[in-house]
């Protein structure tokens, strides 16, 4: 069993920040790559930013200049920041994470966060 748990969404006004958290737990043998989706009403989920185990980043254009993502392999943790908040980054936000559940796994197999809410408003 692997469960990603994630924390920090909410209601932020306008210009403001917001710091996501996602831990992964349970039978974990090792992670590879991890990240964050988002996806708004009505739209297609996009992909917000993502982290290799050796730090190598990536994020959408439309954060550009905005995100930070990090990660601790000691924790199985991956954190997106967000800053200058705008309504159009109103979404579901769901973090992911590329695993194996033990040595003799073939492959990596993504698991899913449940998502959270954020929600940029006045």
């Amino acid at each position: 069993q692997v469960q990603l748990v994630e924390s920090g969404g909410g209601l932020v006004q306008p210009g403001g920040s917001l710091r996501l958290s996602c831990t992964a737990s349970g039978s974990i043998f090792s992670i590879s790559g991890m990240g964050w989706y988002r996806q708004a009403p009505g739209k297609e989920r996009e992909l917000v930013a993502l982290i290799s185990r050796g730090g190598f980043t990536n994020h959408a254009d439309s954060v550009k200049g905005r995100v930070t993502i990090s990660r601790d392999n000691a924790k199985n943790t991956v954190i997106l920041q967000i800053d200058s908040l705008k309504p159009e980054d109103t979404a579901v936000y769901s973090c992911y994470a590329d695993l194996r559940t033990s040595s003799s796994a073939f492959d990596y197999v993504r698991y899913w966060g449940q998502g959270t809410q954020v929600t940029v408003s006045s």
